[in-house]
């Protein structure tokens, strides 16, 4: 790679670059032509063009297959204009809303469930961020506030700081969260600056990291990060299950044991979204919860997301990890359960000779 740490926004640029082989040009065009491409320098670094299964290359090249759509993808898979009030509020949920005030990001994940949006709908005007910060200040309900996109983190530290303490000045906001791949993809833009707009809040500010592959938390994504929890922002993280990315039990076992060696909390371990053209990367749900059952009991309780359905139609998500407990009967009147250890033994509970 040049050391002019180049943007790759072109299948051009992917070409040159020698991730992929110019014979494919005319069906990456085809791509880019529907949804937005874009790799920083530093994921370049992470692809290994010899690997066809490389991946960081599987979750950020253009793929012809993402042409195809399936039955059932939609253009908004989980609902957001459903729960849309305003322009660059999602309000889905009682207490907490998203707030999105740019449609950008510093690289585009191919499966992204906002893809046909990001990178091409406008970052909020002023009037427009005015309007969404008052629908939060007019909804005493809300409690927390979660700064998403595109990614909050592109924005300057000028406008970032400002967003922030315009939410801060709202006395029922308590909790902002921020919602980014920034510190895996361009780490260098975590810098002290970011963390001071951030602490502006003079609120709790919490960080979530989008990984899905232990790779991608190399020494400079740990500084990145390592930057904010020491300044006390708290990070979780969301990863989204893929296939052929993170689909077997030792790649997501790594992934959870890498994010929590960086301090990061795993927080959520998303079921792939009907999106257009994705399915190539959906595993069935099945699957996703025979890995829940792999990390149980094997990994550290801190290494544990959340396995989750953002179910179609805008109404949130839902845990659909395995169940481990089942009705076993009565005795005397009172309930008893049979539950499943993670060797896969059962036990009654209360035990048998119990009351």
């Amino acid at each position: 790679m040049s050391s002019e740490r180049k943007t790759l926004s072109r299948p051009e640029h992917l070409v040159t670059a020698g991730l992929v082989p110019r014979e494919r040009l005319a069906a990456l065009r085809a791509v880019a032509d529907r949804y937005a491409v874009s790799l920083t320098a530093d994921l370049a670094e992470l692809i290994d063009p010899t690997d066809p299964i490389d991946p960081i290359a599987r979750q950020f090249v253009p793929d012809p297959a993402e042409l195809e759509i399936a039955a059932g993808e939609s253009e908004d898979p989980i609902g957001d204009e459903a729960h849309s009030p305003t322009a660059g509020i999602v309000h889905r949920y009682p207490d907490r809303v998203l707030l999105k005030p740019v449609h950008v990001c510093a690289a585009y994940c191919r499966f992204c469930f906002r893809r046909e949006t990001v990178g091409r709908a406008r970052a909020l005007s002023p009037a427009q961020l005015d309007a969404a910060i008052s629908y939060v200040r007019a909804h005493e309900g809300i409690w927390e506030v979660i700064l998403t996109g595109g990614d909050p983190l592109l924005l300057s530290t000028r406008r970032l700081a400002a967003i922030a303490e315009a939410l801060a000045a709202i006395p029922h906001v308590r909790i902002i969260r921020v919602h980014t791949r920034i510190p895996v993809v361009a780490p260098a833009r975590v810098t002290a600056a970011t963390v001071r707009a951030l602490k502006r809040a003079h609120k709790a500010i919490w960080v979530v990291l989008h990984a899905n592959h232990a790779r991608e938390l190399g020494l400079k994504v740990r500084a990145a990060c390592a930057r904010l929890i020491d300044a006390g922002i708290p990070m979780l993280s969301q990863s989204v299950l893929l296939r052929g990315i993170n689909d077997d039990a030792q790649s997501l076992g790594d992934l959870m044991r890498a994010l929590v060696e960086c301090r990061i909390k795993p927080y959520y371990l998303h079921h792939g979204d009907l999106a257009p053209g994705t399915a190539h990367w959906r595993t069935s749900i099945e699957d996703g919860q025979a890995l829940m059952r792999a990390l149980r009991g094997r990994l550290s309780g801190l290494c544990q997301p959340t396995y989750v359905l953002d179910i179609p139609g805008g109404h949130g998500k839902s845990p659909i990890g395995p169940s481990y407990l089942a009705h076993a009967g009565s005795t005397g009147g009172a309930c008893r359960y049979e539950i499943e250890d993670y060797r896969g033994g059962r036990h009654l509970y209360p035990p048998v000779g119990e009351p």
